[in-house]
Formats: C-alpha cells, structure tokens, sequence
C-alpha cells in the first residue's frame, strides 16, 4: 500500500508544479520603478539596469511606443508561435517594434537581463529602458497587456 500512495502523492506534486509554470508562460511582469537620482539599485527591482537599448544594441530603432525584443533559439517550438504573435502586433499596433535576436549570439543580453528560458520578451518603453518582461509562449491578449503599460505614441509623430 505504501507504493501505490507515493506514486499518487509524486503525481500530484508534479500536476501543481506543472499548472504553477502554466500559469506564469507569456504573463507580462512589470518592473519597479526606480527613484530618480538612485545610484544602485537591487537587481531584482530593475534586470539589466535602467541603461536603455538602442540602435547599437537591437540593430533596429526602438518604436515610438514600445519595442518587443524576443531572446530565442532555434530549437524552440514556443519561439516560433511567439515570434508570430509579436510580429502581429508590431503591424497592426502604431509604434510598436518587433526584434526577434538569438540568445545564442546574443550572449551579453541574456546574462545582463537574467534570460534562463527562451522565449524571452523584454519590454522597452519609447526611450529603451526595460519596462517589463514576459517568458515562456506568449499569446495576442498577452502580448496586449504588456503593450498597456507602455504610453500611446504622441499623436500626429510618424508610426514607423
């Protein structure tokens, strides 16, 4: 009897972990803020810190509103489907910047931004700083959250 209730309680342990890590693919978390005039700041409050990425960085100028900097890899199924959402978007919403980069080459941004799975979504705001971050497979009504927390681009400035 004592075999059979262990691989019960290993199965259920396994099925929480796995809804948990369900749960938090593609969600959009938002960094803090950091107060002006900070000089150091706990890694946890802003990843990379708050030098923006530009031209040199992605190869592309950020948008107007916000840019989508996709970290993937080539073998990565989520990658591709991501890549598709994001692309989507980056049409059909004015402002708005899609780069997908291979982490592989792109070494110095994934250990400056703590990338540990791919696909990962950093979030720039009009000047480049990181606003926020989503990993895993990201969906349309996801990848549109994470575009409300970046500001609407002024009206009557060039969309792209």
């Amino acid at each position: 009897m004592r075999g059979p209730g262990l691989v019960l309680v290993v199965l259920a342990l396994a099925t929480v972990i796995g809804l948990v890590w369900r749960a938090g693919n593609g969600r959009f978390r938002a960094t803090r803020a950091v107060p002006a005039g900070t000089t150091s700041v706990p890694a946890p409050a802003v990843a990379g810190g708050a030098v923006p990425l530009g031209l040199d960085d992605l190869g592309v100028a950020p948008g107007e509103r916000a840019t989508f900097v996709q970290l993937s890899s080539e073998v990565c199924a989520a990658c591709r489907s991501t890549q598709r959402v994001l692309a989507a978007v980056a049409v059909t919403e004015p402002g708005v910047v899609h780069v997908e980069l291979d982490a592989a080459q792109r070494l110095d941004l994934v250990e400056r931004f703590g990338v540990l799975r791919t696909p990962t979504t950093l979030v720039l705001g009009p000047d480049g700083t990181v606003v926020g971050r989503m990993s895993g497979a990201t969906d349309r009504a996801q990848a549109l959250a994470a575009l409300a927390s970046c500001p609407s681009p002024r009206r009557g400035a060039a969309t792209r």
